[in-house]
């Protein structure tokens, strides 16, 4: 078993208050578990993988109160998240280019969004009145997602003389 912690912004995983919540991750964490089997009997190897992924929320900066290194964290979420949003668009309308490569976020992902994977996604939204606009931007986040088709996922097996 492989396994990867990537941590998409260029600074350590930090915890910071902010006005919106006393403590508050300000990165995206992606977790890629990576099986190889090997059946002796077939000599055949089965690979597959595993990602999970935690995006960061994004933030209105008005709310946040963000400043200094903290806001350029808020701007580079908020672009990363962005980023995925196109992903989604492009490969919705069957676009002959998927931005993979405008943001580390989407590039770690080509390998679950783009080909021969299956997906899913989780969303998280507030049940607080006073955070309904960002549970609206969340759920049409989320419905965007939703409309998504990856296609048929493949097996990887290989076999061996």
């Amino acid at each position: 078993i492989q396994y990867s912690h990537y941590s998409l912004i260029p600074y350590l995983t930090i915890f910071l208050p902010l006005s919106l919540s006393l403590i508050s991750s300000r990165s995206h964490l992606l977790l890629r578990l990576v099986l190889v089997s090997y059946n002796s009997v077939s000599k055949t190897t089965t690979r597959g993988s595993l990602t999970l992924v935690d995006l960061a929320g994004s933030e209105r900066i008005s709310r946040s109160e963000a400043t200094g290194l903290r806001l350029v964290e808020a701007a580079s979420i908020n672009k990363s998240l962005s980023a995925l949003g196109q992903v989604f668009s492009s490969i919705r309308e069957n676009s002959l280019h998927i931005p993979f490569r405008n943001s580390k976020l989407t590039h770690l992902l080509q390998q679950c969004l783009g080909g021969d994977a299956k997906a899913c996604m989780f969303v998280n939204v507030s049940p607080l009145d006073t955070n309904v606009p960002e549970t609206i931007s969340t759920l049409e986040f989320g419905m965007n997602a939703r409309q998504v088709a990856l296609g048929k996922a493949t097996t990887h097996v290989t076999k061996t003389t």
